[in-house]
């Protein structure tokens, strides 16, 4: 049978994918989205929701193990992990069935399938073959896997290896859950299981955790990981893994000073990193460029090497952030679904990057905006100041008793604006959304001081941090 054409065809209903879809559709595009797993993509089936769901799981354990220190007794604290999945389960159903229900109802056809190129324009999903003036690719990223000596062998133990999907999927506590990474992912799940009752170990090759952090913020987050009794170690390699009746997960490391150690453990997360999903794709038959690592390449408007292909979300590499993924969505939204079509886009890549915010949900949250005081050239010619302070000072956390954690900024010394700003605190990313708004606004430093916070709030602390202001 001849290919079925279509206006438009979009690969994979991620956070930017689906309501691209039922926007072309609404445009009067005959629109194809073409799904291998289920609507929503990772942030709604195995990311954000389902994860920030169990980790409110996890803060009500911790508070209620603290409770006491509150003048309010509850007893022992046991955990129901059947029910903490199943609350996962359903909140998750809930989000994706409405998507799906919304998409449907805009007129998009579904096709439920992996699709890959087949010509230029042409895709094949099963033996449909289909083609479209424009296919736009949200496939996403998945875990990697670490090339680790005894892996293959040791994942034949069922259910003992675990990635950020199918650690979500567990029906008890793990004894010993050992976590090889330590970025934000592995953080959150490692804080989260500690909290559920495990015992937990974090293996980190860098010096410190959060590597792309500022080093103070990285500090101050290992310090309430390590007051939590999560074991963190540092320039530590994983070097191969093995299995035994007595020991389920055998791991050995090497530190950076050569020495070699096991640890044992029931169950080990792979948290080191994510891959694009472009392998099954067969790109390289429509000709569309990727860079080394798989990512796709694309312009400033998100347009592939090939005229009328565009990819959006973690597929084109970049910070992986649910939010950009939409905000790509409305880059192509602005440019080839507005009305007032113009020659000049009116909305890029361009101009989120000097202020992108993201939170990392370990309790208390670490969030930023804008650059990292490693990420701003230096000149003679250029003042830099920074401040920061601990939560102790902010009213609203001894009030409390939420103390741990820290405020720091990054200001340009002549125009007094705001360069960046991380926060590490229970609402962490509200108080950096107020910030990340200053400096959308052009507010500086100065009018964020002067400001007339409500008493007693979080963001209350950015009257005070501005007095810790010191040059670089």
């Amino acid at each position: 049978m001849p290919p079925t054409h279509y206006d438009a065809i979009v690969l994979g209903s991620g956070q930017s994918g689906t309501p691209l879809a039922s926007a072309l559709a609404a445009s009067g595009r005959k629109t194809a989205l073409v799904e291998r797993a289920h609507i929503g993509g990772c942030c709604v089936n195995e990311g954000c929701t389902p994860t920030k769901t169990m980790i409110a799981s996890g803060r009500v354990a911790y508070l209620a193990r603290r409770a006491a220190q509150y003048g309010v007794h509850c007893g022992d604290v046991g955990i129901d992990m059947q029910r903490v999945r199943q609350r996962k389960r359903d909140i998750v159903t809930s989000f994706r069935e409405g998507g799906e229900k919304r998409v449907r109802e805009a007129g998009v056809e579904v096709i439920m399938g992996e699709a890959r190129f087949v010509g230029s324009k042409t895709l094949r999903v099963a033996e449909i073959e289909m083609t479209a003036e424009m296919i736009f690719i949200n496939t996403g990223e998945r875990p990697a896997r670490p090339d680790l000596e005894g892996l293959e062998e040791v994942e034949r133990v069922e259910g003992r290896v675990l990635d950020s999907t199918s650690v979500q999927e567990l029906g008890e506590v793990p004894g010993h859950l050992i976590v090889l990474g330590g970025g934000y992912i592995g953080l959150e799940f490692g804080q989260l299981f500690r909290r559920l009752g495990a015992k937990v170990t974090i293996v980190q090759k860098g010096t410190m955790v959060l590597g792309r952090e500022d080093p103070e913020i990285a500090e101050c987050v290992l310090g309430i990981l390590r007051d939590d009794d999560i074991e963190v170690l540092l320039e530590t390699s994983a070097v191969s893994v093995a299995s035994s009746a007595e020991s389920p997960i055998k791991l050995t490391v090497e530190g950076i000073d050569g020495k070699k150690s096991e640890i044992e453990g029931s169950h080990l997360l792979l948290a080191a990193g994510r891959t694009p999903n472009t392998d099954m794709l067969d790109l390289a038959t429509a000709g569309i460029a990727t860079d080394s690592r798989g990512h796709i390449t694309v312009s400033p408007t998100l347009e592939t090497s090939i005229p009328g292909i565009y990819a959006l979300g973690d597929v084109h590499g970049g910070p992986a952030f649910t939010h950009i993924s939409y905000d790509d969505f409305r880059i192509i939204r602005d440019n080839l679904l507005s009305t007032a079509p113009s020659t000049n886009p009116v909305h890029t890549t361009a101009a989120r990057e000097k202020n992108i915010p993201y939170v990392c949900y370990t309790d208390p949250q670490m969030a930023h905006c804008g650059l990292h005081l490693h990420d701003i050239p230096r000149s003679p010619s250029r003042r830099i100041l920074t401040a920061s302070m601990p939560l102790s000072w902010v009213a609203r956390a001894l009030e409390t008793d939420e103390t741990r954690g820290m405020l720091k900024a990054v200001v340009d010394g002549d125009s007094g604006l705001i360069l960046g700003f991380s926060a590490i605190g229970p609402e962490a990313g509200e108080m950096m959304a107020v910030v990340q708004m200053a400096m959308a606004g052009g507010i500086g430093w100065e009018g964020l001081r002067e400001m007339v916070w409500a008493h007693p709030s979080w963001a209350e602390g950015l009257n005070n941090l501005w007095g810790t202001l010191k040059e670089v």
